[in-house]
């Protein structure tokens, strides 16, 4: 067992705040130390938000868990400090192949456009990931951010006071309680906040059940995302096969829906599952495995009050797609500067109502996206399996059935089309894919890229990017100082593609997400200014 697993990275120690004589009182409080919590947590302390993280665990998670990661989310963790490391030591694949009984009906390559700093997606345990975002915590610490991480702190009961939120906490010293101006629940898709606060998910859960197996081997395979459909080691089922780092390899066997679990988790029956797939004569190590059920569900809201949830926590989606965590982080990433600017006093309280409008969105995305792929994956029907036999038959011959065939629809970046924080298009002939409520598109500049120029680091900005037009080398609106960057397409071609279009210059403004809050074909002052004031929820 790899030795991550043992060693305690945020131990409990007794806090200041367990012998005041009333409740401490905290900016921010995070409820989870998953990677939503954690992201959530060096997001807002690197923008200055005092936060404090609490989890009854002191370790990183067991077994791989979230696995893959797409190019969006480690765009945001290179923002956060840790984008890199993980890429350095995840597995990288742009190749994936689908199998109907043994034969190779369909391959796809994700091999995306040229110019971009991050790949479409790794491979990485989660338990990778924490330590790297646990270690990001502590060099922040080193630096004199305010952030804090409390091990063995169980959260027992949460009350929303009205102007802020009460914690009540117990640890191997007995009990305490704290206060927050916000808390955000990162404490997964059994949450007991949410729970306790009442507060239920909608939408589906899906008659059956998915065997992971983490398997340390030396193996043939190429670095590819394999897919069955009704192999001969698992008839009437399907079967996934990925690699990760260290030799380790996830395998997810589908199992049906009248199971007995016990039975299925005995490491004698997953190794005659294995041996069946893998051949009698397989050498190998079991890491870690367990048993997951499909399911696709959301919270109505996903803030009541002053508690906000993120990730698992406020939905839920069919692991297939990659969607869990990579969403997760995108919840982070759209709260983040907007509970820094409410804190502040430069934005309204009602800002956060646009975090669940945002996130709604793309929770309601992933989950349709997510809904397709379980019922092409387990069909509910004689018929629909009679149909998704038919489509894998006919893609091994045929282009046209190639995009019908649904082995998971992979993660997506998010673009908030219809926000209240949008301003109407006003440039002429711009590429669609940078329309406002896109994330921006990364490309060169130089000896860097654009994407590293842009967003919140250290402070809350907007910036607008000024191709090829005429613009202030400053500007200030609505109490924040906005950044102007000029670059033109003639010295960056690329510009021209992913921003230009047609129009020969555009002004670009953008959020500290990264996202386009708006764009036009010139400067206007007014409504630039305009613009800020409705992407931070301020009436004009």
């Amino acid at each position: 067992m790899n030795k991550i697993f043992e060693i305690p990275l945020y131990p409990y120690a007794r806090s200041a705040d367990q012998d005041a004589a009333a409740p401490a009182r905290h900016k921010v409080v995070v409820v989870g130390a998953g990677p939503v919590g954690l992201g959530a947590a060096l997001d807002l302390a690197q923008m200055g938000v005092e936060v404090v993280v609490l989890d009854d665990n002191d370790k990183v998670s067991f077994g791989s868990r979230a696995v893959c990661y797409a190019k969006r989310p480690l765009e945001i963790l290179d923002r956060l400090g840790c984008g890199v490391q993980m890429v350095e030591k995840g597995v990288e694949w742009n190749l994936g192949k689908v199998f109907f009984d043994t034969r190779q009906v369909y391959e796809f390559n994700l091999l995306p456009e040229g110019g971009h700093k991050f790949p479409a997606f790794i491979n990485l345990q989660q338990y990778y990931f924490e330590e790297y975002m646990v270690a990001r915590a502590r060099e922040m610490q080193a630096q004199g951010k305010p952030i804090e991480l409390r091990g063995g702190n169980k959260v027992t009961k949460v009350t929303d006071a009205g102007d802020r939120v009460v914690i009540d906490i117990d640890t191997p010293d007995g009990p305490y309680a704290i206060e927050a101006d916000y808390l955000i629940a990162c404490d997964g898709a059994n949450s007991p906040i949410r729970r306790q606060m009442g507060l239920e998910f909608e939408g589906e859960v899906f008659q059956d059940n998915f065997l992971i197996a983490d398997v340390i081997m030396e193996a043939s395979f190429p670095t590819e995302r394999w897919f069955w459909f009704d192999p001969p080691f698992n008839r009437g089922q399907s079967a996934l096969l990925h690699k990760q780092p260290d030799n380790v390899w996830r395998i997810d066997f589908q199992i049906g829906w009248d199971i007995d679990r016990e039975e299925e988790l005995k490491p004698e029956n997953i190794d005659k599952r294995l041996r069946a797939m893998l051949g009698d004569d397989i050498q190998y190590t079991l890491e870690w495995s367990s048993i997951y059920t499909f399911q696709c569900r959301r919270m109505k809201q996903f803030h009541k009050g002053r508690v906000i949830f993120a990730g698992d926590s406020a939905h839920q989606v069919s692991p297939f797609g990659a969607r869990g965590a990579n969403s997760g982080l995108q919840d982070i990433d759209n709260l983040g500067w907007k509970l820094k600017l409410i804190l502040d006093g430069v934005a309204p309280e009602t800002l956060l109502d646009s975090y669940d409008d945002e996130r709604i969105h793309g929770a309601k995305e992933n989950i349709l996206n997510s809904t397709r792929s379980t019922d092409f994956i387990t069909p509910k029907s004689e018929i629909s399996r009679i149909f998704r036999d038919a489509v894998l038959d006919l893609a091994e011959r045929h282009d046209f059935a190639r995009p019908f065939v649904n082995s998971g629809r992979l993660s997506v970046p998010c673009t908030y089309d219809g926000s209240a924080l949008n301003t109407a298009d006003a440039l002429p002939g711009g590429p669609a894919r940078s329309r406002p409520g896109s994330p921006c598109a990364d490309l060169p500049l130089g000896d860097g890229f654009l994407l590293e120029r842009l967003g919140a680091r250290d402070a809350v900005k907007f910036q607008v990017l000024a191709i090829d037009a005429k613009a202030p080398a400053a500007f200030g609106a609505h109490g924040l100082d906005v950044e102007v960057i000029a670059l033109s397409a003639r010295e960056h071609p690329l510009l021209a593609e992913r921003y230009l279009g047609e129009a020969a210059s555009a002004i670009y403004l953008i959020r500290p997400d990264q996202h386009v809050a708006a764009r036009w074909d010139a400067w206007d002052e007014t409504a630039v200014a305009a613009a800020i004031g409705r992407a931070i929820g301020k009436e004009i």
